[in-house]
């Protein structure tokens, strides 16, 4: 057995794969304007199965894709710019964890916020991380308010 997985069946490797996997397809989706569909069956045929969550990876991107405009109307209040000003890796991070944050109440904020700022740390700007980090922190207090207070008693 996977001495990875946690008790509920997930592979946090296999997670943190799966949304590297959706950063990747949503920035390509966002830049080329294909649809959704060309996007995750061309991510989905590269990626062995074993290497990813594929099943969460299609989530996220399928996710992204259709709620992209709540998701871009419930981060604006959090932006220092429009939307369409923000760095298209960030702007792909931040769409795929507002996502997480409202549609995937069982991954804690923290892990979404972490794994936030580690893919952008990866794939975007030098200082990219901060920006993401400090719209993920705002958001996630408002969004998830009885889960950060909580945590913060701790």
């Amino acid at each position: 057995m996977n001495q990875r997985r946690r008790p509920g069946g997930i592979d946090p490797v296999m997670r943190s794969r799966a949304r590297r996997r959706a950063l990747q397809a949503v920035y390509a989706w966002q830049l080329s304007g294909s649809g959704v569909s060309d996007v995750v069956e061309q991510f989905a045929h590269e990626q062995a199965r074993e290497v990813a969550d594929l099943a969460y990876f299609e989530e996220l991107v399928r996710g992204v894709a259709k709620q992209r405009v709540e998701l871009d109307k419930a981060l604006a209040p959090f932006l220092d710019r429009d939307i369409e000003q923000v760095d298209p890796i960030e702007l792909a991070v931040l769409r795929i964890a507002a996502y997480e944050l409202h549609h995937r109440p069982d991954v804690p904020y923290r892990v979404v916020i972490n794994e936030a700022i580690e893919s952008v740390k990866r794939f975007g700007a030098e200082h990219g991380h901060t920006y993401v980090n400090g719209v993920l922190d705002h958001a996630a207090a408002q969004w998830r308010a009885v889960e950060v207070s909580a945590s913060r008693k701790r």
